[in-house]
This record gives structure tokens, C-alpha cells and sequence, in this order.
């Protein structure tokens, strides 16, 4: 098994998203890249922490690659937004890629670089090593799965976890 710790917006798409697909042993949401020792939501929500909301995804290398994992990341958000998605504004919904080891920084670096091409403005997503990953409150995982039928979820949500159905029907669980 291998991990990847992603920063896109809030917490609950990512994970929804990457919960659905094959070789994704399971998605956590959770609070990464901050300075505090411990990152709860209270806290982090403030923005004092520099916490991002963040997922971490443990998946089968040899089912899903990191790099469709990447790939599936960057359709779930938009990459050249500073420090928001959407209506969600502040650090902690800043897009990030948390690496694990030099292989992680090497392709997420190529990768981001290559996708570029397929945007009008620049990408923002940084690209970190990570330090510490600290698991949500239990409220906030399989949030969507529990909620799904909150505004949030319907307005939000939905449209994106329709979007990935749509184009990556082949890697999504029966």
C-alpha cells in the first residue's frame, strides 16, 4: 500500500471522491502542513494554525498509480485558486500536495508542471513535504456519505463526485 496526502478545498469531496474508486483501500480527512503540534477543526477553522484541510488516501500501487491519483486530485478542484475553492476562502482550503518520499516530490513536480499546459492561469497548488497528518473528528469522515442530502453536499459535492463517475468510470468501485 502506498499514501498520499492531498489539500483541495474542503475535506469532504476529496475524500467522497477517492473512497469510490478501485485499489483506494480508504480515504481519511483530516488537518496537514500547520504549525501547531495538533490541528482540530475549531482550530483550524480560524486559520491561526496554517493547517490545510487535507485527505489522506492509502491505495493499491499496483490497482490505482499515484499519478492517476494526482490526475483525479486536480479534477476535483481548481488548481489556480490561491488560498479558497469556491465560496471556501482561507489558507486551510489551499491546494497541496503533501509528499512522502523523493519519488511523491519528483512525479507531483512533473506533474504539475505538465498540467500547466491545460490552464489560463497559473497553478498554485504548492507541493510540500509533509509532516504530520492529524485524523478530523469523526463527524467530518464519509461526511457526504451520512449528509448527503445537506445543500452543501447537493450544490457542491454532487456535481463533482458526478464529474469523476463521468470521466473515470472504469477506475470507480461496483
Amino acid at each position: 500500500m502506498q499514501t498520499a496526502i492531498l489539500a483541495g478545498g474542503c475535506f469532504w469531496c476529496i475524500e467522497s471522491a477517492f473512497n469510490r474508486l478501485v485499489g483506494v483501500k480508504h480515504a481519511v480527512s483530516g488537518y496537514c502542513g500547520g504549525t501547531e503540534a495538533t490541528a482540530n477543526y475549531q482550530a483550524v477553522c480560524t486559520g491561526n494554525t496554517d493547517h490545510a484541510e487535507a485527505v489522506k488516501v492509502e491505495f493499491d500501487e499496483n490497482i490505482i498509480s499515484y499519478l492517476d491519483i494526482l490526475s483525479i486530485f486536480f479534477d476535483l478542484h481548481d488548481p489556480t485558486q490561491l488560498n479558497r475553492q469556491g465560496n471556501d476562502i482561507g489558507r486551510q482550503y489551499r491546494s497541496v500536495i503533501f509528499y512522502l518520499n523523493e519519488e511523491q516530490q519528483r512525479q507531483a513536480v512533473d506533474f504539475v508542471a505538465k498540467q500547466q499546459a491545460h490552464f489560463s492561469q497559473a497553478i498554485v497548488t504548492e507541493i510540500v513535504p509533509n509532516e504530520a497528518f492529524y485524523t478530523a473528528e469523526g463527524y467530518h469522515q464519509n461526511y457526504y456519505e451520512h449528509n448527503s442530502r445537506q445543500p452543501y453536499c447537493q450544490v457542491v459535492i454532487s456535481p463533482k463526485l458526478q464529474k469523476i463517475a463521468d470521466k473515470y468510470a472504469d477506475k470507480l468501485k461496483s
